[in-house]
């Protein structure tokens, strides 16, 4: 009652300020909106955040360089491939009514410069629907895309197949991917961004296949719509269901980017795809020194050399830099992705794009946490398989795009949960050793804490493995290997010593090629040394590579395993 008596308010007292035609209802709170106002703010609902859905010409304006646009393959002509009764007079009504030819208008056009294809979808028309023409004007238009070698962003928004035109609806589903295939093969970049709503069969073809896949917040995202899951199986939907937030959890959508930010971050995702050209060649002066700080030095000096087992609890300790924090040292303008497009998001691995100085890579970590709230967020760093497959689509994203790798691994090892070996822990390591062997892109692995077993192997397959000096990389815990051996649980210092897993023995055994100075010990203190250490060291190996194929990337890959 009261918040009907407050939106009446609301609407008397901007009637007397505003004409009726020039306000907007929210949807969600029942606001009245003057429509300039939510104009300027993107068509978002000013008191309660709501989405409101954009027309095809807004949408537009809002991401393509003013004037930039140009609309391709206008002039295809509609057709009733079933005789379907009243589907021309229902076309031609909704063109009057919309002022779009079809329910998608596609074309050139620039994004802060870059030139890409955009493809803008209208729930205006017919819900979006796709048909024989909208399939057309997709598929035309990504071919065009792929022979310009231009990339693709497409913003969806539909309810599916368009009744009227049945099984030939249906054929643009495996048209659209067909085309999209051939534009993905020939190494070319596809960004769909997910609006409200995308369900059906566009999100069962285009709307989901994309390299890089973004969402609206709050965006309707599924095949079967909530009514019809309803309808069919008597289910009740939980609130949030098939939301792009649920997407993003359950591994389907990699980013969910507001409105504002939208140009944005699709420009700097584009940029850094698109500028790929093979391994940077650093200058000299490009190359940082990286000297020590003082407070590194006199730490270094006063430190003591450890024993395997002070450096197995070194390792461990939850005061030691994680993933991140060299992450945001050594790397620029770093953007997450999320989602193994399978089933979740495991938080205990976090991957994207960043910028080495000029130079564009895949960077991968495995993030333990700093504390409890923390670590329980991100399972203490044990991975989960979701894990696994999202730094593997990650990987194969960057070896498409002749764009180097870099891991960065702490881990007591894989999460070993019920769940985990429900949803293929031991088949998903096994597939990124078997398709890390043969990225055809550098791969360059760090181990920087605990490196338990198959569970860190996992994401250590690489042309070099580098170890920090106090890391440790072992077959399985002191504590489990003093147990299954010695069937007893008080030898863990002998084990550490006699299992060979601290750097210099694992340096000695060839199975790695770097030991990275800790200055005394990784801390807050030395945290910054020991990153420049490492990003004075990737440039260099990448500038000393530079030259390599990607097949011979490969092979080196083999033949360093191959000697084991």
């Amino acid at each position: 009652m009261w918040q009907g008596f407050k939106n009446a308010k609301n609407y008397l007292t901007l009637k007397k300020a505003v004409p009726e035609e020039d306000t907007v209802t929210c949807k969600q709170c029942g606001a009245i909106l003057p429509k300039q106002e939510t104009k300027e703010n993107k068509y978002i609902c000013g008191k309660c955040g709501y989405y409101f859905r954009v027309r095809t010409h807004n949408r537009i304006r809002m991401v393509a360089d003013a004037d930039s646009f140009e609309e391709w393959f206008t002039d295809i002509e509609e057709s009733n491939p079933l005789d379907f009764p009243g589907y021309e007079d229902k076309l031609k009504e909704v063109r009057e009514k919309t002022g779009q030819k079809e329910g998608v208008t596609i074309g050139r056009a620039t994004i802060n410069g870059i030139p890409v294809v955009l493809g803008v979808c209208d729930s205006r028309f017919l819900m979006g629907s796709m048909g024989q023409v909208y399939g057309e004007k997709i598929t035309s238009s990504v071919e065009r895309a792929t022979r310009e070698r231009l990339p693709v962003v497409l913003f969806c928004c539909s309810g599916g197949a368009r009744m009227q035109e049945g099984i030939m609806s249906l054929m643009q589903m495996e048209k659209t991917s067909a085309a999209l295939k051939k534009h993905s093969d020939a190494g070319l970049l596809y960004i769909p961004v997910l609006t409200d709503p995308t369900t059906g069969g566009v999100t069962a073809s285009f709307a989901m296949l994309g390299d890089i896949i973004l969402a609206e917040p709050g965006a309707l995202i599924g095949f079967a719509g909530p009514r019809v899951i309803e309808k069919t199986i008597g289910e009740k939907l939980p609130v949030g269901f098939q939301s792009a937030e649920f997407q993003l959890e359950h591994g389907f959508v990699d980013a969910i980017v507001e409105r504002k930010y939208l140009k944005k971050t699709l420009h700097k995702i584009i940029k850094l795809y698109t500028q790929v050209n093979g391994y940077a060649v650093f200058s000299e002066s490009d190359v940082d020194n990286a000297e020590p700080e003082e407070v590194a030095r006199e730490q270094e000096m006063k430190s003591v050399p450890l024993s395997a087992w002070e450096k197995v609890k070194a390792a461990r300790s939850v005061d030691r830099p994680s993933a991140t924090d060299y992450m945001n040292i050594i790397f620029d303008d770093f953007f997450e992705f999320h989602g193994d497009r399978l089933f979740g998001d495991d938080h205990a691995v976090i991957g994207g794009i960043a910028y080495l100085d000029a130079q564009p890579v895949t960077v991968i970590g495995i993030q333990k946490g700093k504390d409890f709230d923390e670590c329980a967020y991100r399972n203490y760093g044990m991975c989960s398989p979701e894990g696994y497959r999202k730094a593997l689509r990650l990987m194969k994203l960057a070896e498409k795009f002749k764009m180097p790798i870099i891991t960065f691994v702490n881990t007591s090892g894989a999460y070993p949960g019920k769940e985990a070996e429900e949803n293929g822990q031991g088949e998903a390591i096994a597939r990124n050793l078997y398709e890390m062997s043969a990225l055809t892109t550098p791969v360059i692995c760090i181990m920087i804490g605990e490196g338990g077993s198959g569970g860190a192997l996992g994401l250590a397959v690489g042309n070099e493995v580098w170890m920090m000096e106090n890391a440790t990389y072992s077959i399985l815990s002191p504590e489990g290997f003093s147990s299954i051996l010695w069937k007893s649980s008080e030898r863990v210092e002998e084990a550490a010593g006699v299992m060979k897993l601290t750097a210099e023995d694992l340096k000695e055994l060839g199975i790695i090629e770097m030991i990275i100075p800790e200055y005394g010990g990784a801390n807050e203190w030395t945290l910054r040394s020991i990153a420049l250490y490492i990003k004075r060291n990737l440039k260099e190996y990448l500038k000393k590579n530079a030259n390599k194929s990607g097949a011979r990337w490969a092979e080196e890959r083999y033949e360093r395993f191959r000697r084991f």
